[in-house]
Protein backbone atom coordinates (compact mmCIF):
# COMPACT_ATOMS: atom_id res chain seq x y z
CA UNK A 1 0.00 0.00 0.00
CA UNK A 2 2.59 2.20 0.99
CA UNK A 3 4.61 1.85 -2.39
CA UNK A 4 1.65 2.64 -4.00
CA UNK A 5 1.02 5.78 -2.56
CA UNK A 6 4.75 6.15 -3.08
CA UNK A 7 4.26 5.82 -6.87
CA UNK A 8 1.62 7.67 -7.05
CA UNK A 9 3.41 10.92 -5.29
CA UNK A 10 5.90 9.65 -8.08
CA UNK A 11 3.38 9.65 -11.35
CA UNK A 12 1.82 13.10 -9.80
CA UNK A 13 5.43 14.69 -9.34
CA UNK A 14 6.34 13.91 -13.03
CA UNK A 15 2.78 15.54 -14.56
CA UNK A 16 3.42 18.50 -12.26
CA UNK A 17 6.79 19.25 -13.40
CA UNK A 18 8.43 18.42 -10.17
CA UNK A 19 11.90 16.51 -9.38
CA UNK A 20 12.39 14.23 -6.42
CA UNK A 21 15.49 15.95 -4.34
CA UNK A 22 18.45 12.86 -4.41
CA UNK A 23 16.83 11.35 -7.66
CA UNK A 24 14.87 9.06 -6.05
CA UNK A 25 11.53 8.82 -4.09
CA UNK A 26 11.83 9.40 -0.29
CA UNK A 27 11.49 6.55 2.51
CA UNK A 28 7.66 5.53 3.62
CA UNK A 29 8.46 7.62 6.76
CA UNK A 30 10.97 9.91 5.66
CA UNK A 31 10.03 13.33 4.22
CA UNK A 32 8.80 15.17 0.94
CA UNK A 33 11.51 17.05 -0.80
CA UNK A 34 10.97 18.80 -4.11
CA UNK A 35 12.99 20.43 -6.26
CA UNK A 36 10.77 22.79 -9.09
CA UNK A 37 11.68 22.78 -12.73
CA UNK A 38 11.01 25.63 -14.95
CA UNK A 39 7.34 25.97 -15.24
CA UNK A 40 6.72 22.96 -18.50
CA UNK A 41 3.27 21.67 -18.44
CA UNK A 42 4.69 18.24 -18.45
CA UNK A 43 8.71 17.17 -17.23
CA UNK A 44 11.26 16.75 -19.49
CA UNK A 45 11.36 13.15 -18.87
CA UNK A 46 7.39 12.46 -19.59
CA UNK A 47 8.38 14.22 -22.59
CA UNK A 48 10.97 11.99 -23.70
CA UNK A 49 8.80 8.97 -22.76
CA UNK A 50 5.81 10.42 -24.62
CA UNK A 51 8.31 10.97 -28.10
CA UNK A 52 9.36 7.46 -27.55
CA UNK A 53 5.99 6.03 -27.91
CA UNK A 54 4.85 7.52 -30.09
CA UNK A 55 3.30 5.09 -33.02
CA UNK A 56 0.89 6.51 -35.47
CA UNK A 57 -1.80 3.90 -34.94
CA UNK A 58 -4.54 3.29 -37.70
CA UNK A 59 -7.69 2.20 -35.73
CA UNK A 60 -9.56 2.05 -39.10
CA UNK A 61 -9.55 -1.62 -39.59
CA UNK A 62 -10.42 -2.12 -35.66
CA UNK A 63 -13.19 -0.34 -36.10
CA UNK A 64 -14.57 -1.67 -39.19
CA UNK A 65 -14.13 -5.47 -37.92
CA UNK A 66 -16.15 -4.22 -34.94
CA UNK A 67 -18.86 -2.48 -36.93
CA UNK A 68 -18.91 -6.17 -38.84
CA UNK A 69 -19.14 -8.30 -35.40
CA UNK A 70 -22.15 -6.14 -34.42
CA UNK A 71 -24.04 -6.13 -37.23
CA UNK A 72 -23.75 -9.88 -37.41
CA UNK A 73 -24.56 -9.90 -33.50
CA UNK A 74 -27.71 -7.95 -34.33
CA UNK A 75 -28.46 -9.84 -36.88
CA UNK A 76 -28.37 -13.36 -35.19
CA UNK A 77 -30.22 -11.80 -32.37
CA UNK A 78 -33.09 -11.09 -34.70
CA UNK A 79 -33.11 -14.50 -36.48
CA UNK A 80 -33.38 -16.08 -32.90
CA UNK A 81 -36.06 -13.31 -31.77
CA UNK A 82 -38.25 -14.18 -34.81
CA UNK A 83 -37.73 -18.38 -34.49
CA UNK A 84 -38.70 -17.92 -30.58
CA UNK A 85 -41.79 -15.56 -31.68
CA UNK A 86 -42.70 -18.21 -34.46
CA UNK A 87 -42.29 -21.19 -31.75
CA UNK A 88 -44.41 -19.16 -29.27
CA UNK A 89 -47.11 -18.45 -31.79
CA UNK A 90 -47.16 -21.79 -32.46
CA UNK A 91 -47.15 -23.52 -29.27
CA UNK A 92 -50.36 -21.35 -28.73
CA UNK A 93 -51.67 -22.94 -31.40
CA UNK A 94 -51.34 -26.23 -30.49
CA UNK A 95 -52.65 -25.48 -27.43
CA UNK A 96 -55.72 -23.54 -28.70
CA UNK A 97 -56.47 -26.97 -31.17
CA UNK A 98 -55.78 -29.59 -28.20
CA UNK A 99 -58.88 -27.53 -26.24
CA UNK A 100 -60.46 -27.81 -29.14
CA UNK A 101 -60.15 -30.95 -29.71
CA UNK A 102 -60.96 -31.87 -26.26
CA UNK A 103 -64.40 -30.08 -26.10
CA UNK A 104 -65.09 -31.95 -29.36
CA UNK A 105 -64.68 -35.08 -28.10
CA UNK A 106 -66.19 -34.42 -24.81
CA UNK A 107 -69.40 -32.83 -26.63
CA UNK A 108 -69.71 -36.61 -28.72
CA UNK A 109 -70.10 -38.66 -25.46
CA UNK A 110 -66.19 -39.09 -24.43
CA UNK A 111 -63.03 -40.75 -25.78
CA UNK A 112 -63.58 -43.21 -28.84
CA UNK A 113 -63.34 -46.54 -28.59
CA UNK A 114 -59.87 -48.56 -27.89
CA UNK A 115 -58.47 -45.39 -26.17
CA UNK A 116 -58.04 -44.25 -22.57
CA UNK A 117 -59.82 -41.92 -21.12
CA UNK A 118 -57.63 -39.33 -19.14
Amino acid sequence: RESQVELREHIDSLATGETWGGGSPPSPGGPRVLDPLPPFPFSPELCRINEDQKVALDLDPYVKKLLNARRRVVLVNNILQNAQERLRRLNHSVAKETVRRKALLEAAGGYPQGLPGK
